[in-house]
């Protein structure tokens, strides 16, 4: 019998509806590089629900690829991006951002987040200090929306970030690798329109939300990053077969799907806090969205590891050890009811 698997979100292969998409093109022939029919209208899809006319949007293969492009395109050479100590791109993505030469400048996160005036302190210090010219200049502002411990900032948090970012005249942008999850969160009250509104550029999470794999870059305004398509070939990151990525766009853009499968995960998450908190788990960080991060012994951790696979997060001093359960747009109830027996 196959342990269970809660270690992701991407574990599953693609929810059907994106299979019947893309089995519905048959044989039928496309333009490359994203100039074809299907990915214009997964565009289009997507400027309707960010109520962005103008917006341009790319499709990637993955949100390392995308964050790297993006970052590494949209700074100056002598600048660097600002993140969370826990951000994506400052410890899980192989140093692929100082690859392309530019630093992660990491500043102490709330909750996980990047917070208005941890960013407003750090540009302040910068520019205090008489030898900042000698220093790597903060160019951009990256946030994760989930965060990597799955806390979602709320409207007011993500106004108070764009506010302080223009007023230094600092880009913001979201990685939204998990957006689907954060949008069907209980209560939550940011929205596409307010993302685009409020970002200079995010991504669209697909691969970890129920496609087979792909990402879409937005950029609310026209003309962000001049030549961007051309950075993309340059970067590798540019699909030949386009309209693949842009097909499981419209899929998953369309009738609510996007929301549909965002909830399944949070409902599932829901039940499996409730029964953790009921078993006296204790749960590291909380949150409202897919990810659970609960405190083991090393002892209980290799005890559950026989049957079920969980994600490694972190070990602690005390020597505990913090281990992530990923519930998906793919979980399903039988899946939880069997962790909740073995827990």
């Amino acid at each position: 019998m196959s342990r269970l698997n809660f270690t992701s979100d991407y574990t599953v292969t693609c929810t059907p509806e994106i299979l019947k998409g893309l089995a519905s093109l048959g044989h039928e022939s496309f333009t490359g590089y994203g100039f074809d029919r299907i990915s214009e209208e997964a565009r289009n899809k997507i400027r309707e629900l960010c109520v962005a006319p103008e917006a341009e949007v790319y499709f990637l293969s993955g949100g390392t690829q995308a964050n790297e492009v993006v970052i590494n395109t949209w700074l100056a050479p002598y600048q660097g991006v600002i993140a969370a100590t826990t951000g994506h791109v400052a410890l899980h993505e192989a140093g692929a951002i100082e690859h392309g030469g530019h630093k992660v400048l990491a500043i102490p996160g709330v909750d996980a987040k990047v917070s208005a005036e941890g960013v407003r302190k750090f540009v302040e210090n910068y520019y205090a200090d008489d030898n900042h010219e000698h220093m790597v200049m903060p160019g951009l502002v990256y946030i994760s929306n989930p965060s990597e411990y799955g806390t979602v900032y709320s409207l007011k948090e993500l106004e108070e970030l764009s506010a302080v970012c223009h007023e230094f005249q600092l880009p913001l942008y979201m990685d939204g690798a998990r957006l689907a999850y954060a949008l069907a969160s209980d209560g939550y009250d940011l929205t596409l329109p307010d993302i685009a509104r409020l970002c200079d550029g995010f991504y669209i999470g697909g691969t970890k939300c129920g496609a087979l794999y792909g990402e879409a870059v937005v950029f609310p305004k026209k003309n962000t990053i001049p030549h961007f398509f051309t950075m993309v070939k340059q970067n590798g990151a540019l699909f030949a077969k386009g309209w693949g990525a842009g097909s499981q766009f419209l899929t998953l853009m369309s009738d609510g799907l996007y929301e549909k499968l965002g909830r399944n995960a949070i409902e599932k998450a829901n039940e499996i806090r409730k029964a953790l908190d009921e078993k006296g788990y204790t749960q590291y960080i909380r949150n409202t969205t897919n990810q659970i991060f609960i405190v083991l012994t090393k002892e209980k951790n290799e005890e559950l590891a026989r049957s079920v696979e969980l994600g490694f997060w972190e070990n602690l001093p005390d020597g505990h050890v913090v281990m992530r359960i990923a519930t998906s747009w793919a979980t399903t109830e039988e899946d939880v009811k069997a962790l909740i027996e073995l827990l």
